[in-house]
């Protein structure tokens, strides 16, 4: 796996231009609800809607239609919570490569069906272990030993571009942001939007979100070292596993800080998109949503908006939630 390099805004421009056509620009909205109640205008930026159903898309596709031919020849690993392999099966289909697709045990249905319906013949699924760490471990250890090429869902210059075309597309519809809250998962969504984000209105803050589930940002970002953690079980599987010092160095440039929300902050966010917006979010792409409304960012004043980065959720969590909060 080659060295990570920090992309630039040339970087997010070009994949803007490559991805038009391929991805949608999905809306960036204001939320009355939540506006009323956090006490200052919110914008949402509605990434659950993006095709395949999340953010991930962005990133994987411009990847991949960045390989050599001796790449696209020897086919490519990834792994994945779910998201990204959705992104990757769908670009193997239309690029006609071999692909092998690990995700972990934690992995909801609903995404692995995706990933299997998107790839078609062009994907192998493998189930590895439970949490993501294992699914990463496995694809590593896959790519060297069957030479293919390995994919970071994260920790790619390429990836990290494509996802910071969002934070792009959210300042071109509402250019006088003051605060950007985002789920913080790998870092890639996180350092693409700050990156966008810091260009066009260098006074913004961003704030990253994870759960107490899962929350290496959170205890790695006082010393700016990346701290090993443990993992459990969370709505938002997305976002669970390790972090790599590449991201955790770039995002101390840009980000302001990273925030955690308990797994009963999660579920009341999404439980609130479902109620006030009729919008189906996954536990990953509510985090924000949940640091709002627990008072997490000090908002007064400002305008805020908040990315919901995808909505993939298992029915039967959602139904969960949903009884739960009813």
């Amino acid at each position: 796996m080659e060295p990570f390099v920090a992309p630039t805004i040339t970087d997010l421009l070009k994949a803007r231009r490559f991805l038009q056509g391929r991805v949608r620009h999905t809306p960036t909205e204001l939320s009355l609800p939540l506006s009323d109640l956090v006490g200052t205008p919110v914008f949402v930026k509605w990434e659950n809607r993006q095709i395949c159903g999340s953010f991930k898309l962005r990133g994987a596709l411009n990847k991949m239609y960045s390989l050599s031919a001796d790449e696209r020849g020897r086919g490519v690993v990834t792994a994945s919570s779910g998201n990204h392999g959705q992104g990757v099966a769908m670009a193997a289909a239309l690029l006609e490569l071999k692909a092998l697709i690990c995700v972990p045990g934690s992995c909801p249905e609903t995404k692995q069906t995706a990933i299997r319906r998107l790839g078609g013949d062009w994907v192998e699924l493998r189930v590895v272990g439970h949490l993501y760490d294992d699914a990463e471990r496995e694809a590593h250890e896959a790519a060297e030993r069957e030479g293919k090429t390995y994919i970071s869902s994260f920790e790619d210059r390429h990836v990290v571009a494509g996802a910071g075309t969002l934070g792009l597309e959210l300042l071109c519809d509402e250019p006088e942001i003051d605060v950007i809250v985002t789920p913080a998962g790998g870092g890639g969504l996180m350092n693409g939007i700050a990156i966008a984000a810091r260009t066009l209105r260098p006074s913004v803050e961003i704030w990253g979100v994870q759960s107490v589930a899962s929350q290496p940002w959170v205890l790695s970002w006082p010393g700016g070292k990346v701290v090993e953690t443990t993992y459990d079980d969370s709505l938002a599987d997305g976002l669970t596993g390790s972090i790599p010092q590449s991201l955790l160095t770039l995002a101390k440039e840009r980000v302001a800080g990273i925030l955690a929300v308990t797994e009963e902050d999660i579920a009341e966010a999404i439980a609130f998109c479902h109620r006030a917006h009729h919008q189906v979010v996954e536990g990953a792409g509510a985090v924000g949503v949940a640091a709002l409304m627990k008072g997490k960012v000090d908002v007064a004043g400002r305008r805020v908006a908040v990315v919901i980065s995808g909505g993939n959720i298992d029915e039967r969590p959602l139904l969960d939630v949903l009884n739960r909060y009813a």
